[in-house]
């Protein structure tokens, strides 16, 4: 119960990394990682072994998405490069969207009522709450965008078309614009990943906050109320936060590749 009300006096205990025992140097964001990869292993593996001609259940609901990615944003941006770069911009939709949603589940209300209150735990949380695991998808991300403008353009072309046509005065000032402009855009994709999946989790920890605050009903019947309808916008944060980031990287690469267009 203490733990409880801790993490109702301090929203940000819903967003934080914890180790998952004292001492332990595998934190619960690392377990929600580990999850993440094993669920789209096993979702991916059992879609792929079906031979239906119809998708249905699982099959058909990922299909949808992975058609939406391939033809709606990487092809209108990259065209016949989509097919080149398909699987890394799956694989970073996929990805996030999975911590999104496992950092909505209840694990840690679930243990403790499941074992009466005997066993305290920090196990769920959102993975893309934490800075190093956006900042790691858009370094990742980074060396995507400036390695394939180097490898379609040549490098030599490539420094060349880095900057627009301006007066040859203002090319080193150029340069160093777009070097900046360059960094700040995996600098962007970090943040704003990591931005709104941790402020939702810090809202609903503040409106929960309340509960134990108040001590009062009608407050408290209010502020479940207002957690179950932020949990559905949450809900929808999440897929909107992995469509955001695969968006962004496909136009990036794009831009680095074909600099003209």
């Amino acid at each position: 119960m203490n733990n409880i009300i801790l993490a109702a006096g301090n929203p940000l205990d819903h967003v934080v990394q914890h180790p998952l025992w004292e001492g332990a140097f595998f934190t619960n964001h690392m377990l929600m990682i580990l999850l993440a990869g094993i669920l789209m292993i096993l979702a991916f593996t059992y879609i792929a072994r079906q031979r239906t001609m119809v998708p249905t259940g699982l099959r058909n609901f990922l299909e949808a998405i992975l058609l939406f990615v391939r033809e709606d944003v990487a092809r209108p941006v990259l065209g016949k490069d989509t097919d080149r770069f398909i699987h890394y911009l799956w694989t970073v939709f996929f990805f996030i969207l999975f911590c999104n949603l496992l950092g909505m589940l209840p694990f840690d209300s679930v243990i403790y009522f499941i074992t009466v209150g005997n066993v305290q735990t920090h196990v769920n949380g959102a993975a893309t709450g934490n800075i190093w695991v956006t900042a790691t998808l858009a370094i990742i991300s980074f060396f995507m965008i400036q390695v394939n403008g180097i490898r379609e353009q040549g490098l030599g072309n490539y420094i060349k078309n880095f900057i627009p046509h301006v007066p040859l005065a203002l090319v080193p000032l150029m340069y160093v614009l777009e070097i900046v402009g360059a960094l700040v855009k995996p600098f962007a994709l970090a943040v704003r990943l990591f931005a709104n999946i941790s402020a939702g989790h810090a809202v609903i920890g503040a409106l929960l906050g309340l509960i134990f605050m108040s001590k009062n009903y009608f407050v408290g019947g209010v502020t479940v109320a207002g957690c179950a309808a932020f949990s559905i916008l949450e809900l929808f944060v999440a897929f909107l936060q992995a469509y955001i980031f695969t968006f962004l990287t496909t136009l990036f690469i794009g831009s680095a590749m074909h600099p003209d267009h």
